[in-house]
């Protein structure tokens, strides 16, 4: 297979950790073995306990229920838990698509998205979310751009890298042309359940109809990225048993401490929700004053869920600027080139910690980045 370079994994590749203050992360604020350990008495004596040996490939049925259970009509049967999120779009993409097949893609957009697919040798056409209209999409173009040999569209919300989500009424319209159309809809959504306000929350894709797939993943809105654990869930029971087989082939099965943990996780999951939340509400005022002190320097758009956000750059390069930043004052953002964005955006994170003093530092070198 030859697949062009993944833009975002190749920059934190090269600058994640050698930088003082990630500014850029996608994933809210992690918390140790000890910490998740401690949310449930008698879980330390149970998880050293845990044998070593190897998982069910679909994932272990205690973990897929607690899965289920942010769903409403899809059962744990109908959930496959992968290493990340990143191994399910690779591998739904393989399992749905043949050489030749459309696909529409909302973007700007995690590369692999769209990328997996063109490697594939499929025909992949962009459905933009536009800044001018407040990161809507068109339904209208949607529908102009499904065509004949249209087999997937995807769609992330809430939305990385802007933050934005898709209104109730055009979410249940991409639902309805999805099933009128008879291609899948594959439903990016690692952010569901960090939304500032609950009453926003979408509905999960998969629990709307059985042409839709809903992708969730423990490492953004849980903030446990170190545990790799992802998962698939539909009520296509073809595509479920096509992207299995395709697993034997790649991670076989998950690691059994991280499934363990991940239960755990996902039993807690309000104590730990309500912590990033409270951590991205308050970072979220930083953001706000920040951009309004620069108001010259940055067009600014007020995210509605997760912990990034899609800032653009007045009157300089981004890629220059994100540059200096880090060389000078060690401070890391995302040009957003690497999402395609064409532009001079770039993503700001805000879940983690150290955000407040991460920001300051980046005021402090702001003008000095700018020259």
């Amino acid at each position: 297979m030859k697949i062009p370079p993944f833009l975002l994994e190749r920059y934190f590749a090269g600058h994640e950790f050698n930088v003082r203050w990630l500014l850029c992360a996608s994933d809210c604020q992690s918390v140790s073995i000890g910490e998740l350990l401690s949310l449930e008495p008698g879980a330390e004596e149970r998880f050293f306990r845990q044998r070593l040996g190897y998982t069910e490939s679909a994932g272990s049925p205690a973990l897929r229920q607690a899965i289920a259970g942010l769903y409403t009509a899809t059962g744990a049967e109908q959930v496959l838990v992968h290493s990340g999120a990143e191994e399910a779009i690779f591998l739904f993409m393989h399992a749905a698509l043949e050489a030749g097949d459309h696909l529409v893609v909302q973007t700007p957009c995690y590369q692999s998205l769209a990328e997996v697919a063109r490697s594939i040798g499929c025909i992949v056409d962009p459905w933009p979310l536009r800044e001018a209209e407040g990161w809507a999409a068109d339904p209208e173009e949607l529908r102009r751009l499904i065509g004949r040999r249209t087999r997937v569209v995807v769609i992330n919300s809430p939305h990385n890298p802007t933050g934005f989500h898709l209104a109730p009424a055009l979410f249940r319209e991409v639902v309805r042309l999805a099933e009128e159309r008879n291609v899948l809809l594959f439903s990016d959504e690692v952010y569901r359940e960090a939304e500032y306000r609950e009453a926003d929350r979408l509905p999960a894709a998969c629990d709307q109809s059985e042409a839709c797939v809903s992708l969730g993943v423990m490492s953004k809105s849980y903030g446990l990225p170190g545990l790799r654990i992802g998962w698939l869930a539909t009520r296509n029971a073809w595509l479920l048993q096509a992207v299995a087989a395709l697993k034997d082939y790649t991670t076989i099965c998950s690691p059994a401490p991280s499934e363990f943990l991940a239960e755990l996780a996902l039993r807690h999951r309000q104590a730990l929700l309500r912590r990033n939340l409270d951590l991205t509400r308050g970072n979220l005022q930083v953001l706000e004053a920040f951009f309004a002190r620069h108001g010259q320097r940055f067009a600014w758009r007020r995210p509605l869920a997760g912990p990034v956000a899609f800032p653009r750059l007045l009157g300089a390069e981004v890629e220059g600027f994100c540059d200096r930043l880090r060389e000078r004052s060690g401070v890391l953002l995302l040009p957003g080139s690497v999402f395609g964005d064409r532009d001079n955006h770039f993503r700001i994170g805000f879940g983690r910690a150290d955000c407040p003093e991460a920001v300051a530092r980046l005021e402090e070198g702001l003008e000095e980045a700018l020259r």
